[in-house]
């Protein structure tokens, strides 16, 4: 995993010099050179591995500005990077490295939502979200939205699955805010932005219309331009641009789109938006083999559907590994078989069924291996298409381990599509591939296929060599073009010439030189007159832990990580212990120390081990699991048994903690921050609570019921009897009891109910010994409060319902148990008994990580709604990252996660604020300044 010094490296001199002037302009914060944040940043999709020497996270345009104007003055190379979803190594660099998600996270929807206005750190999803609202999405639509951002979508001239060619990035953009190498700042969305162009950059507008005129003169290049683009294409610069825009403002927007940083840097970008079409039947239509099913293609075009995704028998089999996965591909003994996943669209269900019916007689002609049906349920719709979207990463993860899993993305005309991938399968067999995976967008001819290969031994890296040579041939004989969708990168910049011609190579260089004459930004991408330069700087990938020895790096975690604008995320909390491995074999003590002196805060202690990862994963990695273990190294024979002694007197243990409370709170408030402080300054230890003026003070004794006839248990969780409710509020159990009541629905507790808990903080800290000692004590008293599982256990704080289900899975003795959370049994039991009298104006909604992870967000939402008609739930909700008491220990940590959910909250009024976990209420209220209380407080009120 060594990475390669680049030839064009500046020299230590100029590194330092650059990194101390871009501190002295920015602010020594957004500049970095620590190997933590280095090789954190290092990774990304690709298979390709380079180190940058220097990270600088920029505020705003300004700040780019200023970075490209040092790069160029020093003659340091740089490269932006934002999601890291990039596939063809479009996104690595050993020199300067400029981290465009972080800051550049601006969104405005205009025109009600016909157009949007987006800065390049936002996801597509989230802008998605935002344009729900309105019934409207963005053109591009790419399997990886949720990670993937709009940086990286004018970048690489994103498509997908639906958009096709008219409908991508080019088409969709309606101007951008650029910056150019020089520093020069131009809104092409101005009035007067070619005027301004030609002031400022006199050269640069002259040379813009000079290769216009250069192209169009040529018919020869005209015609080969028109075929190109004629399909997806991403290979090379858009030189499309050239055909269809005249003034040179509109020409360079246009040519930044797809260049992957080599020309400027897109600061913000304005598309004109899509509508949904809100009603869909989706279907799978099932094939004997590959050849019958890509021969089909323009058969089932003809039908009218919206989308023709193609999955071959590989893919097939990897999805069925997904505990998720659809029946109508779980139950199919694959064969050879392949499948296109058609959907078929309308604004109205009747105008979606008139398209499905109207599609009837065409599919009924196909040569089906199964029978066929469309699906207009959510649910099964969901899930064929999360099937598709988690293709990629689901295949990497089927790899062998310490194999890199290669994704290539070709297109050809449609009607040449069948005879391609006959072929390809055909290579595959020649070269001694095993188990290659061909999936893609059909009905664009867009095809991509996964191979498993090692860089390590130098019989395969000729292989590989040889196949990509063969494949060339293949795709350009086809007529195609070698990409169409991931970017051009590293892996194909060294064919460009080859698939356009002298010509138009000698355009597109032409272009590079006039528009970035130093050739500094993100060198090595795009164009490259090294015809073996994909075959160096790749990754190898050594199996490191078992717990993420599957992560492909893909990168769909981090936009769900709590830490992610803090320290780490979970792709490279992993990254970086592979490169600790790495540097150990290599005898690097060096980098071993300096990886290791801040990897503890970086990647353990600033982890929330939410499992929020693993609901992104496509693979369903838990990096809290690795996180878990590593505490568990971390912790002394003291500390173990500490807190293994807790777990014996648990009971006093809380009411401990809630008297400290309220001690803290009758005092000044300054007395207990500052003692809190000094007493972590004591000890050397960030592992002392720091105490929060806006911390609640204790709270009550956990009730005890015995009815004559329950009808579930109630196990109030112990975060309810330390923290206490938001001033005026009764507490969620108190809630909860006098509802049920209400309802007619009594409640027994266990009859040792205040000495247990459901085991969280101790399996937070990878605490086994008082994690098992706590479970010795809850399974029997549940056993003997429930009549040995007769009665449900209900719980009301949704962290606590997901410890408490973990705790008794793992026991030998739980077996019979019923675990489920306070707001689905309201909603299951006791809601249809209420009369809502007093209904809530407005209601803002927090759902928790514990929530997402058990279902039960919709039964949240399910009680707000019966008692408010305007319930929110923000679009950038995520979770809060108090984690128990890491919002104590690092309340820097619950700062940075609820950064932007609190500021949405706070653009308007509501009359409540809800969640369904203590501390995560604790946690928002203390980030928006408004009270967060559980969800059935509100219900509780509005019924009486």
């Amino acid at each position: 995993m060594e990475p390669r010094d680049s030839d064009a490296s500046p020299g230590p001199a100029a590194t330092e010099r650059l990194a101390r002037e871009l501190a002295s302009v920015l602010g020594a914060e957004q500049v970095s050179r620590r190997a933590v944040d280095r090789y954190g940043h290092a990774h990304d999709a690709s298979h390709y591995l380079l180190v940058p020497h220097t990270l600088v996270t920029p505020r705003d345009t300004g700040d780019v500005a200023a970075v490209l104007q040092a790069c160029s003055r020093l003659g340091v190379p740089l490269t932006f990077r934002s999601g890291g979803t990039s596939l063809s190594g479009q996104a690595v660099t050993d020199q300067v490295m400029v981290d465009t998600r972080r800051r550049f996270r601006g969104l405005e929807v205009l025109d009600e939502g016909r157009r949007v206005r987006v800065q390049p750190g936002v996801t597509v999803a989230a802008v998605n979200a935002q344009l729900a609202r309105w019934g409207r999405r963005l053109g591009p639509d790419p399997a990886s939205e949720r990670a993937c951002t709009i940086g990286g979508v004018v970048a690489n001239n994103s498509s997908g699955m639906q958009c096709g060619t008219e409908l991508n990035t080019y088409r969709t953009l309606e101007s951008m805010v650029l910056v150019l190498p020089s520093g020069t700042v131009i809104d092409s969305g101005a009035d007067d932005a070619d005027r301004q162009l030609r002031e400022r950059e006199p050269e640069l507008h002259d040379g813009l219309l000079r290769l216009r005129r250069r192209v169009l003169d040529n018919p020869d290049s005209v015609s080969r331009i028109r075929h190109q683009f004629s399909m997806k294409n991403t290979m090379g610069y858009g030189l499309n641009a050239f055909l269809d825009h005249e003034e040179p403002v509109d020409l360079l927007t246009h040519l930044l789109v797809g260049s992957e940083g080599t020309l400027g840097f897109v600061a913000e970008a304005t598309f004109r938006t899509v509508e949904v079409l809100p009603h869909a039947a989706t279907g799978l239509l099932v094939f004997q083999d590959l050849e019958i099913a890509t021969a089909a293609v323009p058969q089932v075009l003809e039908s009218g559907t919206a989308t023709a995704e193609l999955l071959d028998a590989a893919s097939l089999r990897v999805s069925q590994q997904d505990p998720a996965c659809p029946r109508v591909i779980r139950e199919l003994e694959v064969r050879a078989h392949a499948a296109l996943l058609v959907e078929f669209q309308g604004t109205t269900a009747e105008q979606r069924d008139e398209r499905q019916h109207a599609a009837g007689p065409t599919l009924k002609e196909l040569p089906l291996a199964t029978p066929f049906a469309l699906t207009t349920d959510p649910a099964d719709r969901a899930a064929l298409w999360h099937t598709r979207k988690g293709l990629y990463s689901a295949v990497a993860w089927a790899r062998p381990s310490g194999a890199n899993a290669l994704l290539e993305d070709v297109v050809v005309p449609v009607d040449r599509l069948g005879a391609t991938c006959t072929e390809l399968t055909r290579l595959f067999q020649r070269h001694h591939y095993e188990d290659p995976v061909v999936f893609g967008h059909a009905r664009d001819g867009n095809v991509h296929f996964l191979l498993n290969e090692r860089f390590d031994d130098e019989a395969l890296m000729r292989r590989y060599e040889e196949f990509t040579e063969d494949m060339v041939d293949l795709v350009l004989g086809e007529g195609g073009s070698l990409k169409a969708e991931h970017g051009t990168g590293r892996i194909m910049a060294p064919f460009v010439r080859r698939q356009y011609g002298d010509e138009l190579y000698e355009v597109m260089w032409s272009l590079k030189r006039l528009v970035d004459p130093a050739g500094l930004l993100n060198p090595g991408s795009v164009l490259s007159d090294d015809p073996r330069s994909y075959l160096r700087d790749l990754k190898t990938a050594d199996p490191v832990e078992e717990e993420v020895d599957r992560c492909v790096e893909c990168g769909y975690c981090e936009p769900v990580c709590p830490s992610r604008d803090l320290t780490t995320t979970p792709r490279q909390r992993i990254v970086l212990r592979r490169e600790l491995a790495a540097a150990a074999r290599r005898g690097d003590t060096t980098l071993v120390r300096e990886l290791a002196a801040d990897y503890d805060y970086d990647a353990v202690q600033t982890c929330a081990v939410d499992g929020m990862c693993q609901t992104a994963c496509p693979v369903r990695i838990n990096t809290g699991d690795l996180v878990r273990r590593l505490r568990v190294e971390e912790v002394t024979t003291a500390t173990d048994q500490l807190w293994r002694g807790a777990a014996f007197g648990w009971g006093a243990a809380t009411r401990a903690g809630s008297w400290a409370l309220d001690a803290a709170a009758a005092l000044p408030a300054q007395v207990p921050v500052t003692a809190t402080r000094l007493a972590r300054t004591v000890a050397g230890s960030d592992h002392v609570p720091l105490y929060d003026a806006r911390l609640p003070g204790g709270g009550r004794r956990r009730p005890r019921y015995e009815p004559r006839e329950p009808q579930a248990v109630l196990f109030a969780a112990c975060i309810g009897s330390m923290f206490g409710p938001e001033p005026g509020g009764e507490g969620v159990t108190a809630a909860l009891v006098e509802l049920c009541v209400r309802a007619g629905v009594p409640l027994r507790t266990p009859a040792d109910l205040d000495a247990l808990c459901c085991g969280t903080p101790w399996k937070s800290k990878g605490l086994a010994a008082g994690h098992d000692a706590m479970r010795r004590k809850v399974v029997p008293a549940l056993r003997r409060a429930t009549e040995d599982g007769r009665l449900p256990v209900v719980v009301d704080a949704g962290s606590c319902t997901q410890g408490l289900t973990e705790l008794i899975a793992g026991a030998a003795d739980g077996s019979g148990l019923s675990v489920v959370d306070a707001t689905s049994f309201v909603v299951d039991r006791v809601l249809a008994r209420l009369t809502v009298t007093r209904p809530w104006e407005s209601i803002a909604l927090h759902p928790t990580c514990s929530s997402t992870a058990l279902g039960t967000t919709g039964a949240m939402e399910t009680i707000a709604r019966a008692v408010s008609d305007d319930v929110v739930v923000p679009t950038a909700w995520g979770c809060c990252g108090f984690a128990g008491d890491r919002g104590l220990l690092h309340p820097e940590l619950t700062a940075a996660a609820t950064g932007p959910e609190a500021a949405e909250v706070r653009t308007r009024e509501f009359a409540a604020y809800a969640s369904v976990n203590r501390t995560c209420e604790i946690g928002m209220t203390r980030a928006t300044g408004r009270p967060y209380r559980h969800v059935l407080e509100l219900l509780a009120e509005a019924t009486r």
